[in-house]
């Protein structure tokens, strides 16, 4: 029997239906920018990053949280003292700066939100140094200061043996023409930018696989690692490619940071095109031994995570070669992998070589 991700408990359509219902009550709100000199962009709502307006600039705003991928940092250590949470800080910054640079903004402040059951989690001296040591250097991979942050105790709420890890972050556009707008056209280029592993998406499916297999997270995966060490590797941070393609004047008409939802998160933006998706990779290890030890199908497999690709550009063809050299330069693994295509009031993703379509009632995120 194939696993999905509701069987380990997270249903997108109940998750996606109150993000939505915050969006709508949020709408509601915009009109007290006008206060402060600021106004809200029409078509900020349901994108990864919101923004605000002002006359010269715009300031963007992210709130994300790392999710249950610190369990698995956990249950390495206990077992085996090896101390993850270098990996697991860089994991929490990413995913929260990812998300802001794909409006085009340049991340100016980091903060911390680390909430625990127990106060005591902090005794343990070099899992909590690797974590300080770890957050401060996902800033400065990310350009951006380490602000402040908030420690809460919630006994009661966070199992006291844990650690609830997440952040926010502000950004600023200016020149306000570096704004990421999604003026995406048919025809344009998609590109792929490498993730590193599952990063930080489909923790929860990855740690019921763990359940079942005879080593748990000490089950070799065939590229020389243990489970749980593939699962732990950190994150990439993607802001040194969008700022690369700034400097050199390279107009990025859309941006997907690649989370949740998978290679479905390819067609986040709000206005109807068909993601073709013509080179695909081969699997990487991981997802390879995800797959075969869930099993996991490979449908759900591209609906639920990355499968090596950690985030996309979309970009007129005539740009496509010198973006991926720009990507390249500073240091990603890129490359071009498909186009856009306008078929009416069609939203999917399609991926031929694997015979794959996920068509667009399948993201409901706005």
């Amino acid at each position: 029997m194939s696993l999905n991700y509701e069987d380990a408990g997270v249903r997108y359509e109940q998750l996606d239906a109150f993000k939505r219902a915050c969006q709508q009550a949020a709408r509601t709100t915009a009109g007290e920018l006008q206060a402060h000199g600021y106004a809200e962009p029409a078509t900020t709502r349901g994108e990864s990053a919101y923004l605000i307006e002002a006359a010269d600039h715009y300031l963007a705003h992210v709130e994300e949280g790392l999710g249950t991928k610190n369990l698995v940092a956990d249950a390495v250590y206990a077992a085996t003292g090896k101390n993850f949470y270098r990996e697991i800080a860089i994991d929490t910054v990413a995913t929260i700066v990812n998300d802001l640079i794909t409006c085009g903004a340049r991340p100016i402040s980091v903060a911390m939100h680390a909430a625990v059951g127990d106060s005591g989690w902090f005794a343990d001296a070099a899992r909590m140094q690797a974590l300080v040591d770890g957050w401060a250097e996902g800033c400065h991979r990310a350009g951006a200061v380490w602000g402040g942050g908030e420690t809460p105790t919630l006994k009661g709420i966070v199992d006291p043996a844990t650690i609830v890890l997440a952040g926010s972050a502000i950004g600023k556009i200016a020149p306000k023409s570096q704004r990421i707008t999604g003026d995406v056209r048919d025809g344009d280029a998609i590109l792929f930018l490498a993730s590193s592993g599952v990063q930080t998406n489909g923790l929860t499916l990855c740690r019921q696989i763990a359940q079942q297999l005879p080593r748990g997270y000490q089950m070799p995966i065939g590229d020389g690692r243990t489970y749980g060490e593939a699962l732990l590797a950190p994150s990439v941070i993607y802001v040194a490619f969008v700022r690369e393609c700034q400097r050199r004047g390279l107009k990025l008409n859309y941006v997907a940071h690649v989370t949740g939802h998978g290679w479905r998160k390819l067609m986040r933006l709000d206005e109807p095109f068909v993601y073709e998706i013509t080179t695909v990779r081969p699997e990487p290890p991981l997802f390879k031994f995800l797959m075969e030890a869930g099993p996991i199908d490979r449908r759900e497999a591209y609906a639920t995570f990355n499968l090596g690709v950690g985030f996309a550009a979309y970009v007129a063809p005539a740009l496509a070669d010198a973006v991926v050299a720009a990507a390249q330069a500073a240091g990603y693994d890129a490359w071009r992998a498909g186009r856009v295509k306008k078929e009416g009031a069609r939203k999917a993703v399609v991926v031929p070589p694997l015979d794959l379509t996920f068509e667009g009632d399948t993201l409901q995120v706005r």
